[in-house]
């Protein structure tokens, strides 16, 4: 059930729906229609069909005769999306680095103790939640709103990857170790390290998921 808020109604069935994709719960091929979604959600077609549109746009659903036929996440798009990170974060520690000021530091300090406590909890849906916040606070520390703007959707599109991946014991030690040492580099204003850990994370990240599918 949708609730109202000062957010546009369409607005907020676009993000449940979105993240119902991402996070698998509509799984591809599945077909959505707007009398389906209106039912389940609650809510009028009018803002149902809005979001829809929105989701093609992003080509997460594609337009069939029948409704509206989940993409998803491809493995294509997957391998891309890896590329890409690959290529960039290592760019963005390496401008953290360079340019981060004390108060940012402290608040990635915080992020990823609040990581490696929850770790110790093995809660993984706060691990996830921290590991967003992680990311989204480093690239906010290259200082640039353009590598911010492009990393954090790439980020939030591989949602389903990423919970799979903290639920596993050791790739979630092992990604919150990673994140240390990103941390270390960047506190030490070490542009190098900070960019050799970073790609060295995205590999690691990628390279674990290939191994579950």
């Amino acid at each position: 059930m949708i609730e109202h808020k000062t957010v546009s109604l369409a607005d907020q069935v676009f993000a449940h729906l979105e993240n119902d994709i991402l996070s698998g719960k509509y799984q591809r091929g599945e077909v959505l229609t707007e009398s389906r979604l209106s039912s389940e959600l609650g809510v009028s077609r009018t803002p149902i069909r809005e979001a829809l549109r929105r989701l093609e746009q992003e080509h997460l659903i594609e337009e069939s005769g029948k409704g509206s036929v989940v993409i998803g996440i491809t493995e294509k798009d997957l391998k891309d999306i890896f590329l890409i990170r690959e290529k960039l974060e290592c760019m963005v520690a390496s401008l953290a680095a360079e340019n981060r000021t004390e108060e940012q530091l402290n608040e990635l300090k915080e992020t990823l103790e609040l990581q490696e406590f929850y770790l110790s909890k093995q809660d993984a849906e706060r691990i996830k939640y921290m590991d967003n916040k992680f990311h989204s606070t480093l690239y906010m520390l290259s200082g640039s709103m353009s590598f911010y703007d492009t990393l954090v959707p790439l980020h939030k599109k591989i949602q389903k990857y990423r919970m799979a991946a903290v639920q596993s014991k050791s790739r979630a030690a092992a990604s919150v170790e990673e994140h240390r040492k990103i941390f270390e580099a960047i506190a030490n204003k070490d542009a190098s390290l900070a960019s050799k850990f970073a790609k060295e994370h995205v590999k690691n990240a990628y390279n674990h998921i290939k191994g579950e599918n």
